[in-house]
């Protein structure tokens, strides 16, 4: 699985890392996971009703990130934050 990210995506996982090395971990090995299973059951992996073409992961329990298929090996993460943030 090939992953790219947008610019937002970057700033905002920069932003929410660079204090906190425990999330920065956390959010890589998710990442990791979806790499290997993008339907992990940890992952929580659902379609976005409403929202185009656009699914969501789970990090944690108030973090999530937003992804597009590009192609059947790879997607877009688009933005990362709470659900209230990328919703």
């Amino acid at each position: 699985m090939n992953i790219l990210v947008s610019p937002n995506f970057s700033r905002k996982f920069y932003r929410l890392t660079k204090k906190d090395r425990r999330l920065s971990k956390n959010i890589d090995r998710k990442i990791a996971i979806f790499k290997k299973n993008p339907n992990h059951p940890s992952l929580r992996l659902h379609k976005l009703s409403g929202l185009k073409e656009r699914w969501s992961i789970s990090v944690d329990m108030g973090l999530r990130i937003i992804f597009e298929h590009i192609k059947i090996d790879e997607v877009y993460f688009i933005d990362i934050g709470s659900h209230d943030e990328v919703y």
